[in-house]
């Protein structure tokens, strides 16, 4: 979203800090095939001023879509659902707080998509299929429903006997990979996992001081999504193994400003 590079030049720690935030919410809705609206950009620019408080971005987004709800003037049905999650996951990656628990996990499902599905916050109670391009219209093996709770917290459990301090930089991302690319394999939510997973992951990178590069799920994010597939898919038959490989590259980049090709074609079965 080159709108927003402007603060991004300048410089100006608490405008940069805002932009950067945006840009990536922004860049993190093309995972679903989702586009913010003109009004949004507009609103975002006058918080990134300090205009407008998110609180504000927030409620002008809601009365802008009740007003033309209301007016049947809406022309892309999921530009509302793109537009609040967008300042949702602003609002939480400027928030100076975390918590790693599938709590929080669910936490931030249930704030992004709050009023937008019925089931936000909660484990999904159905198994589900997903038809993938990067595996040529196969899907991944998720988790069983009756098994989220108790998968969810086994993954958790593993992750928070890493000592990280004992780990060199090589091996620490490579075992946030296998940690990400686990979670993103149950899949506890109907919907909306991938954006969640992605949010959450940039608070627990925060939660180690990484300076998270920011762009790089502005420009990547569904090469990002792509990764996770990979990492979690095996046909044996085809010669085909669940690999981290692509993930780790992305998080190079994203961690340590490396300049690994990310090409989506590359992870096409």
């Amino acid at each position: 979203m080159s709108e927003f590079d402007e603060y991004i030049r300048q410089g100006e720690p608490g405008k940069k800090e805002k932009a950067a935030a945006w840009q990536t919410a922004i860049g993190l809705q093309d995972v679903d095939g989702l586009k913010p609206s003109a009004y949004l950009i507009d609103t975002a620019r006058k918080h990134i001023e300090g205009d407008i408080s998110i609180d504000d971005v927030k409620q002008m987004l809601d009365d802008y879509y009740k007003s033309k709800t209301a007016r049947a003037e809406v022309e892309d049905e999921r530009a509302e659902e793109a537009d609040k999650v967008s300042a949702r996951i602003e609002e939480l990656l400027t928030e100076k707080a975390f918590s790693f628990s599938p709590e929080y996990l669910a936490r931030i499902h249930r704030h992004l998509f709050q009023g937008i599905f019925k089931f936000a916050g909660r484990y999904r109670d159905y198994d589900i299929t997903k038809r993938e391009w990067v595996l040529d219209g196969d899907t991944v093996l998720y988790a069983s429903a009756s098994m989220i709770q108790e998968t969810l917290n086994y993954d958790f459990s593993q992750e928070r006997q890493v000592n990280y301090a004992l780990l060199d930089t090589d091996k620490a991302i490579e075992q946030i990979a296998r940690f990400i690319s686990g979670i993103w394999q149950i899949h506890p939510f109907g919907e909306g996992n991938t954006r969640t997973t992605a949010v959450f992951t940039m608070k627990y990178l925060q939660s180690f001081r990484f300076e998270v590069k920011n762009d790089m799920f502005k420009d990547h994010s569904w090469y990002f999504r792509n990764a996770l597939v990979r990492a979690n898919y095996n046909n044996y038959p085809k010669g085909i193994s669940a690999t981290n490989e692509y993930l780790v590259r992305f998080l190079r980049n994203l961690l340590l400003e490396e300049d690994n090709t990310l090409k989506n074609r590359d992870l096409h079965i």
